[in-house]
């Protein structure tokens, strides 16, 4: 007969192993390997961008970023809702890269960055992300009418009332977070924001797209990524019927919704070239085109690098050159 330990863990074994990150046992329940780093909020040195850490509701929190030139200018500057990248699973809002690439971000295209901390998988499973992303939207929307006429569950957020622009809101978000940006556009394509407010664009960066259709980006990519990617929405989403081909994971799938109504005005997808995911971002780009969108697009590829190289590498030129496209983009 066995140990207790050998007899619990055949009753109970892992059935998703993302070492170094965290295991999903056979019971739903998730073990997380190692402890998350944080970064707090802080007037950066380095941009001049200052950021605090807001509560949206009980349950979303938030950090928000304020360039230099939005304090004393007078002007209003655009919103950039961001969503973080992480397979819907790692990273926070106070994470070191995230906070770093998003100070980057902020002072090169003298935004408001409101970073949104929504619930993780595996434990928060799909829709918990996309639902806590448009909680997020809905509450920073409502600042459009101004303090005196919004009843606001949570505390409301100066910045927002002094310095943003609600004719300019963004979305933005990297991998996971860009195939957030993607499904609230079309969420908000039928339901309507507080005040009014339209989406202007969204920005994809090296969005979290994939499927069952073979491409020559994911036959490239080394076998463990490709291995971890084909899992991962079964793991996010485990209610998914269609696997890969869920139109919320795969916008091209044959059940997915026409692209037309893809809820702003503007899209910037941005990608690399040794993502694995390359292919799918160009098929999305090429499949907006083609779906009769009346909105602009367009797509920038980073020669020679992989996925999150702006996140690893932020000091280095490619990343600049990215942050010089989405300023552009958002300006």
């Amino acid at each position: 007969m066995g140990s207790l330990s050998a007899v619990a863990a055949d009753a109970n074994p892992v059935v998703d192993d993302y070492s170094p990150y965290f295991r999903v046992y056979k019971d739903g329940s998730v073990e997380r390997l190692r402890a998350e780093e944080h970064t707090p909020a802080s007037l950066d040195p380095r941009t001049g961008v200052e950021s605090k850490d807001i509560a949206i509701s009980a349950v979303v929190s938030a950090r928000i970023y304020l360039p230099p030139d939005g304090g004393d200018s007078g002007r209003k500057l655009p919103l950039v809702l961001y969503f973080r990248g992480g397979g819907f699973c790692v990273l926070s809002a106070a994470s070191p890269v995230l906070h770093a690439h998003l100070n980057a971000l902020a002072a090169a295209s003298s935004v408001i960055v409101l970073s949104v901390d929504y619930r993780r998988a595996p434990e928060h499973s799909i829709p918990v992300p996309y639902d806590d992303s448009w909680a997020a939207l809905h509450w920073a929307a409502s600042h459009s009418a101004g303090l005196a006429e919004i009843d606001f569950d949570f505390s409301p957020e100066s910045w927002l009332v002094e310095h943003a622009d609600f004719d300019k809101v963004y979305l933005a978000g990297d991998s996971a977070g860009g195939n957030i940006a993607h499904n609230l556009a079309m969420r908000a394509a039928t339901l309507p924001l507080p005040g009014g407010v339209k989406l202007a664009g969204i920005v994809l960066l090296e969005p979290y797209f994939w499927g069952t259709r073979p491409t020559a980006s994911a036959a490239a990519a080394d076998p463990v990524k490709r291995a971890r990617l084909d899992r991962l929405w079964r793991v996010v989403c485990p209610a998914s019927e269609a696997g890969n081909d869920d139109p919320l994971v795969n916008p091209l799938a044959a059940r997915a919704p026409s692209l037309a109504v893809l809820g702003c005005g503007r899209v910037l997808v941005c990608t690399a070239e040794r993502d694995a995911m390359r292919d799918w971002a160009w098929m999305y780009y090429e499949a907006l085109r083609e779906s009769g969108w009346r909105g602009e697009s367009e797509i920038y590829e980073a020669a020679g690098e992989d996925h999150g190289f702006y996140l690893h590498r932020p000091d280095g030129d490619c990343a600049a050159l990215l942050l010089k496209r989405i300023a552009a983009f958002l300006a």
